[in-house]
């Protein structure tokens, strides 16, 4: 798999531990793998609400391709390009990767929202092309006027723990302790407060939950969130362990007995994927791609925003090994037709060269 030099905008530094920025350095990587030049552009400033910095940034990035350059701008990078895309776009050949629409981030205020709606209206039919990672992201680009002819679903690949072919039985907690595991950035969207909230209802099951993710994104609802854990005195439950090395990733998922994040939208959710790989029942909600990533053979899908039928999932696979095992058992039958990474940037590459073209 080779072709032309392909010049990776994000903002900020790649090795960032978020499903977009794994996304993006997945596919840097396999596409070096398979001999193709890669530029990695790591743009300074503040995203997505684009600062004078982020924007000249943005320019200098582009006025330093040469004519014909084929760049892919990383969807939360693309307000920081509003004021030089339209010129740069008739001489680059432009595309776009968008994870999800920045208007639909949550606990965003209103006229923030509307602003990033407007900028990404106003941008994508600039761009040769979209890849994104869902078939919901493609309606909402579609929904937005894109054309679908320019737009590429690419879902992203997953890691397989190694197996040794006997069948596998879901795990049934530590000395009768169920293991919680919930995956993602400390922020608005991905639903920790409401999580707490459904879990303090349960104090008289055996539990504990382990958070991984950014602490640092948005210090507000970090701070929010052990407010939250510690007013219903769940301090000795619920550890938020920041970003975690692969190895120990490695580690909470082989643990765990149940994946949870009942975010309010999702572009795709890789965390999703990667639990039904490692055979983990998922309680989830019914937002975004979710319902398109996890079926109901393999997780229990609530309504966003409902911490009463968060709770009641969360009971039923507390209490019943059966269905915590049928969940499990259907998660990894979802996981076998779900593709690995070499296969997923195969074909994020071939739809960027097609769209580029």
């Amino acid at each position: 798999m080779t072709g032309s030099p392909v010049a990776m905008i994000v903002p900020g530094a790649l090795d960032q531990f978020t499903g977009g920025y794994l996304f993006d350095r997945r596919v840097v990587d396999g596409l070096r793998a398979s001999g193709r030049s890669v530029r990695v552009v790591e743009l300074p400033g503040a995203y997505p609400d684009a600062d004078a910095a982020a924007r000249a940034a943005a320019s200098d990035a582009l006025h330093a391709l040469p004519d014909g350059s084929l760049a892919v701008i990383d969807g939360l990078a693309l307000p920081g390009f509003a004021d030089c895309l339209q010129a740069e776009a008739r001489r680059l050949r432009l595309l776009g990767f968008i994870h999800h629409p920045l208007s639909l981030e949550t606990g965003i205020a209103p006229a923030m929202a509307e602003r990033m709606a407007g900028i990404e209206r106003r941008l994508w039919p600039m761009l040769r092309g979209l890849l994104c990672p869902s078939a919901h992201t493609a309606r909402c680009l579609a929904d937005a006027g894109v054309d679908a002819a320019r737009i590429a679903v690419t879902p992203p690949g997953t890691e397989r723990p190694p197996v040794d072919g006997a069948p596998q039985p879901a795990r049934s907690g530590d000395g009768g302790t169920l293991r919680l595991l919930s995956i993602g950035s400390v922020v608005p969207r991905k639903g920790h407060r409401l999580l707490v909230e459904a879990l303090a209802g349960l104090t008289t099951l055996p539990w504990r939950l382990a958070c991984i993710g950014s602490l640092e994104r948005d210090p507000a609802a970090v701070a929010a969130l052990r407010t939250a854990i510690d007013s219903h005195g769940l301090g000795e439950r619920i550890a938020l362990v920041g970003e975690q090395p692969p190895a120990a990733l490695a580690a909470a998922w082989r643990d765990a007995d149940v994946f949870v994040l009942p975010s309010s939208h999702e572009g795709y959710g890789m965390a999703y994927a990667e639990a039904m790989v490692h055979g983990l029942p998922v309680v989830a909600t019914t937002a975004g791609a979710i319902p398109d990533t996890v079926p109901t053979s393999a997780g229990l899908l609530v309504e966003p925003d409902d911490v009463d039928a968060l709770r009641d999932a969360l009971r039923q696979v507390m209490v019943d090994h059966a269905l915590r095992q049928r969940l499990s058992d259907g998660a990894r039958q979802a996981a076998a037709v779900l593709p690995d990474w070499p296969a997923a940037v195969r074909r994020w590459a071939e739809a960027a060269d097609r769209l580029a073209a």
